[in-house]
C-alpha cells in the first residue's frame, strides 16, 4: 500500500543508486504499471463467462476491467471479429501499490508448494510476467461462488533499461524470487 510506495521513495532509492551507479535520481527505476489478463476461450460458447471474469478481477483489483474483443476472425478457432475474448485490467498509482502488496504478501504464499515464482521471466527491458493458474489464492474471492477456476497473466511494466535492474527493484519491492 502507501508504505511500499515510501519505502521504495525513501530507502530504496539510494541502493539502487550506488548499486548501479546512476548519475541522477531521475535514473533510478520506477514500476510504471501493472497489467493483469484474463484469457477467456470459452466466452465463444458460454456469454456469461466474461462476466464472471470481471467480476472477480474487479474485486481482485478494486478497479473495472476492460472486455478485449477479437481483432480478426479465425474460422479454426470459430472466432468472429468483434466477439469477447478476454478481460484486462491496467493498475497504476496507489491500486497498482496496494495490489502489489497483496501479492506479494497474501495471495503467493497461498500458492501449494510455493518455492517462489520464476527469477528469468524478463523479456530483456525490464519488464516481469508471470501467470497464476488459478484466482483461488486471492483472499477476496470466495470459494462457493467460482464457477471455473481460471488464470491469469500479471506483467509489471518498469522503467528500467535492463533485466538486472528491474529484478533488483521487484526485489526491494519484495518479489518473492526462488533462489
Amino acid at each position: 500500500m502507501a508504505r511500499l510506495k515510501d519505502f521504495y521513495v525513501g530507502e530504496a532509492a539510494p541502493a539502487l543508486m550506488k548499486k548501479f551507479s546512476y548519475k541522477s535520481v531521475m535514473q533510478i527505476p520506477k514500476l510504471d504499471k501493472i497489467v493483469i489478463n484474463v484469457g477467456a476461450g470459452e466466452a465463444r460458447e458460454n456469454s456469461k463467462a466474461i462476466d464472471a471474469i470481471s467480476g472477480d478481477l474487479a474485486a481482485i483489483t478494486g478497479q473495472k476491467p476492460m472486455v478485449c474483443k477479437a481483432k480478426k476472425s479465425v474460422a479454426n478457432f470459430k472466432l468472429r471479429e468483434g466477439m469477447p475474448i478476454g478481460v484486462k485490467v491496467t493498475l497504476r498509482g496507489e491500486k497498482m501499490y496496494e495490489f502489489m502488496d497483496r501479492l506479494f504478501n497474501v495471495a503467493l504464499p497461498r500458492v501449494r508448494d510455493f518455492r517462489g515464482i520464476n527469477p528469468n521471466s524478463f523479456d530483456g527491458r525490464g519488464n516481469y510476467n508471470m501467470g497464476l493458474k488459478e484466482q483461488l489464492i486471492f483472499p477476496e474471492i470466495d470459494f462457493d461462488k467460482v464457477d471455473k477456476v481460471r488464470g491469469m497473466d500479471i506483467c509489471f511494466v518498469t522503467t528500467a533499461k535492463t533485466d538486472e535492474e528491474a529484478r533488483e527493484l521487484l526485489t526491494i519491492m519484495g518479489a518473492p524470487f526462488a533462489k
